[in-house]
């Protein structure tokens, strides 16, 4: 595996590999089961697999964890290199965003503005941003991102189509732990007593998933939901069951729902914000 850190050396590289198919894992590092489970859906399905590693500053709000995000570049590239990884990408704030840099992608869709975005305004243009670049760099054929954050993955889907970006956008599944905690980095930030008030989310979400194939009504699948995660000591951000390409909330007239919905959680257990969620796509549960 290659360590690259400049840009021009990356498309020197990625030209000298002229005629293979290209797989784009971005990442902020501090890699874990699921950032692997991508590398590999990019090395099943393509014959060059590249990470990016990158903690993105413009995707942090003020009093964000920027600062103290963590970070373990020797640690990281191990995990690349058993992988099967072929290139790591680890630029600088500079080499993403060049001194003097006046030029952004400012999303005008509704979509930014859902979810996530309503405590946290700025992030989806800051994501947005390094995600252009990457794909104009690397030029991928495919890119793959974890449906762990769906409204990250609704964005970048649109971007491709609304840019003319001919990256295939790939939703790769959620890892979980064991006991059912979605893979994050951030879950180091959390106590042994958050973590486990943490599980709050991921039983929660799997039983409103039962209750809506039975029919219930959704906003009584979102007030069970609610209850529970606060029950165990967690702070609901929020609670939605939207349209999974749309993010626009889903209005059942209290009388059931039987289509494609998207569930999705944020969350803080102490200082620690956590989000997942559980779909119904294309008619089958994820």
């Amino acid at each position: 595996m290659k360590i690259i850190r400049c840009a021009d050396e990356l498309r020197r590289e990625l030209k000298a590999q002229a005629g293979k198919s290209v797989g784009l894992v971005p990442t902020m590092g501090f890699l874990h089961a699921g950032h692997i489970s991508l590398v590999n859906a990019s090395r099943e399905n393509t014959d060059l697999t590249v990470v990016s590693v990158f903690v993105n500053p413009t995707q942090f709000g003020p009093n964000e964890d920027f600062d103290s995000y963590p970070r373990d570049e020797a640690r990281d590239a191990e995990l690349l290199r058993a992988a099967g990884a072929d290139i790591m990408f680890v630029p600088t704030v500079s080499e993403m965003y060049p001194e003097g840099n006046s030029t952004d992608i400012v999303l005008t869709s509704g979509i930014k503005t859902k979810l996530c975005a309503k405590t946290r305004p700025t992030h989806f243009d800051g994501v947005t941003n390094v995600v252009a670049r990457l794909l104009c760099l690397v030029k991928p054929d495919k890119a793959f991102f974890g449906r762990k954050d769906a409204q990250q993955l609704a964005i970048i889907t649109r971007l491709t189509r609304d840019m003319l970006i001919g990256t295939q956008i790939v939703g790769c599944p959620i890892v979980r732990e064991r006991d059912g905690l979605a893979m994050s980095s951030r879950n180091t930030y959390l106590s042994e007593s958050e973590r486990a008030s943490a599980l709050s989310i991921s039983r929660s979400i799997k039983k409103a998933a039962e209750n809506i194939e039975k029919g219930k009504a959704l906003a009584s699948v979102r007030d069970g939901v609610s209850a529970e995660i606060s029950a165990s000591g967690g702070r609901v951000d929020y609670v939605e069951i939207v349209d999974p390409g749309t993010l626009e909330e889903i209005d059942d007239g209290g009388m059931g729902f039987s289509g494609d919905y998207l569930l999705a959680v944020a969350a803080y257990f102490g200082k620690t914000r956590l989000i997942d969620n559980i779909a119904r796509i294309d008619g089958k549960c994820i």
